[in-house]
């Protein structure tokens, strides 16, 4: 359900659309991610996190791009008796390019240094992006104030713009690369550099075969310790009622690795055959889930098989 205080934003971001003028065509996207905005003069891409900084000045616009889910958090956070390390905090609703959230400004001091912060909180009501929650925080030294205004930050701020998830910048950051699909499609790239494929048109996994592709470190060295990470890992798949049938080591890609297969629940407690592999390098592991319907689980099998021999690390 949505937040009441979205509720209560939703007419008044449909007068204040009207009153925005389009995005900007100068509005830069941090590679790989849903939410950009039209920087300030000054602020670069920042090489140390997602959004912009101006070394020179200290002036930093960090954004986090979060699933829908997260916005209520956030929300609480905003809205909360407290704000740590901030004084004369403010908060007011505030319209920006593809929607209306909540500006919380505040005063600090770090290091020494005098701060104006300011933590602009949105989600996505509609559009091209879906199951977003957005925080951008500004951050910006007295020194600066001059050249970053509150007029200069509310003007960037008012330009955030969502776009549907870039796929190819995204697959571009992922430490793996799959070579073989072998007819699955990539449905979503996970934030903590994973990857979702599902079989078919539609994003539904719970009436399709699908994958999850990831890569971990600390893998264990012995063959003993091996099988027991596996089975651990395999209690943070998002299943229920796991009854594994078979578990062995086995070679993948001329490497250690392990395999477990079995039976669940899958999301909407519907019968789901399973497999997981596990391939162990040297400090890390690279980690394929298949998942799919009980029917035609012998061909999708072979499939996901032949995914898994075609991710590699890059």
């Amino acid at each position: 359900m949505m937040p009441r205080r979205l509720m209560m934003l939703v007419t008044a971001a449909a007068i204040g659309f009207a009153a925005l003028s389009p995005a900007s065509a100068e509005v830069a996207y941090p590679t790989g991610m849903r939410i950009g905005l039209e920087p300030a003069p000054g602020l670069v891409p920042s090489k140390r996190f997602p959004g912009f900084e101006d070394d020179s000045n200290k002036v930093a616009v960090a954004i986090l791009d979060l699933p829908g889910g997260a916005y209520q958090e956030l929300e609480r956070g905003a809205f909360g008796p407290q704000q740590k390390g901030l004084t004369d905090v403010r908060r007011e609703s505030f319209p920006f390019g593809s929607g209306v959230g909540f500006l919380i400004i505040g005063k600090a001091e770090e290091n020494g240094v005098k701060l104006t912060k300011y933590f602009l909180v949105g989600t996505a009501i509609a559009g091209p992006a879906a199951d977003l929650a957005m925080l951008i925080n500004v951050q910006v030294p007295e020194a600066a104030s001059t050249a970053y205004s509150d007029a200069v930050v509310r003007k960037m701020l008012a330009s955030a713009t969502f776009r549907a998830a870039p796929i190819d910048e995204q697959l571009n950051l992922l430490p793996f690369k799959v070579a073989d699909p072998a007819g699955f499609r990539v449905m979503q790239v996970l934030p903590q550099g994973g990857l979702i494929m599902i079989d078919g048109p539609v994003d539904d996994m719970s009436k399709a075969a699908y994958a999850i592709v990831s890569i971990g470190s600390g893998a264990p060295e012995t063959p003993d310790e091996r099988g027991k990470f596996a089975r651990d890992l395999l209690q943070n798949a998002p299943l229920r009622n796991l009854a594994v049938t078979s578990a062995e080591p086995m070679r993948i890609g001329g490497a250690q690795g392990f395999e477990i297969r079995g039976r669940a629940q899958g999301l909407q407690g519907e019968p789901v055959n399973l497999v997981q592999w596990v391939r162990f390098g040297s400090g890390g592991f690279l980690r394929v889930i298949g998942v799919g319907p009980l029917d035609g689980w012998d061909d999708k099998f072979t499939r996901l098989r032949a995914l898994r021999d075609g991710v590699n690390p890059k």
